[in-house]
């Protein structure tokens, strides 16, 4: 049996053997890492040698460098623009607010225009008239709301070296009310006033606003009681 066995193993029909050596797969990998490695350090090897020989490196250099020089520029330019926008903006901000402060201060001349006019309106009616004394001039008043009467008036010495004048003013309203007349004395009564020359007064009359003013009454009476002028306004 064992001499069988023998003789089938050494004969021609005897199972083919195949010997195959034992290689770890971290090293089959390996080897082809190392070898596309060096396949690809040909191939940049190549590719910058035949920049070389072309003489393709120097010129793209040579545009880096020019291209550099040109952003640089461009980086100035920008900036300088960027700073003289900055000024301009600031320069028409600093114009602007100039020119709404002269356009407020015409507004107030314009303003302070119309009051010196209607100051000078006032003096020019209430020029001295012939003779001497104490007097009322250009006794003016007009309603400004419901209730209310606005009034002024200019009382005047006339003359050379006149003493001081020392005494009291009264206001009077008259009018209608529900129908019937009516009279409103200035609260609080007579007011005290002096002058040498002249003296511009003027107040507000507060009234029932039912009540129709048809005219006010001015009276200056002297520290012995008595009335020294007296002028009379119709609205």
């Amino acid at each position: 049996m064992r001499w069988k066995l023998l003789r089938r193993r050494l004969s021609v029909s005897a199972p083919r053997m195949i010997v195959r050596s034992h290689l770890p797969w971290p090293l089959r990998w390996a080897a082809v890492g190392v070898m596309f490695g060096f396949s690809a350090a040909l191939a940049l090897w190549t590719f910058e040698t035949g920049k070389d020989i072309a003489g393709l490196d120097g010129d793209a250099k040579e545009e880096l460098a020019r291209l550099r020089v040109e952003v640089s520029a461009l980086r100035m330019a920008s900036e300088r623009a960027t700073s003289i926008a900055n000024t301009a903006d600031s320069l028409l901000r600093t114009e602007r607010a100039a020119q709404e402060r002269l356009a407020q201060t015409v507004r107030q001349l314009e303003s302070d225009t119309v009051g010196l006019k209607a100051d000078l309106g006032f003096f020019e009616r209430l020029l001295p008239a012939a003779g001497a004394g104490l007097m009322i001039r250009g006794l003016q008043a007009e309603a400004k709301a419901a209730g209310q009467v606005r009034w002024q008036m200019l009382v005047m010495q006339s003359g050379k070296d006149v003493p001081e004048f020392a005494g009291r003013y009264e206001v009077q309203a008259t009018g209608s009310l529900a129908g019937k007349p009516w009279t409103l004395t200035m609260p609080g009564g007579a007011r005290e006033m002096k002058l040498r020359q002249y003296a511009r007064i003027e107040g507000m009359i507060d009234h029932p606003a039912d009540a129709v003013v048809r005219a006010v009454q001015v009276r200056v009476i002297d520290n012995n009681g008595s009335v020294r002028a007296t002028q009379t306004v119709r609205l």
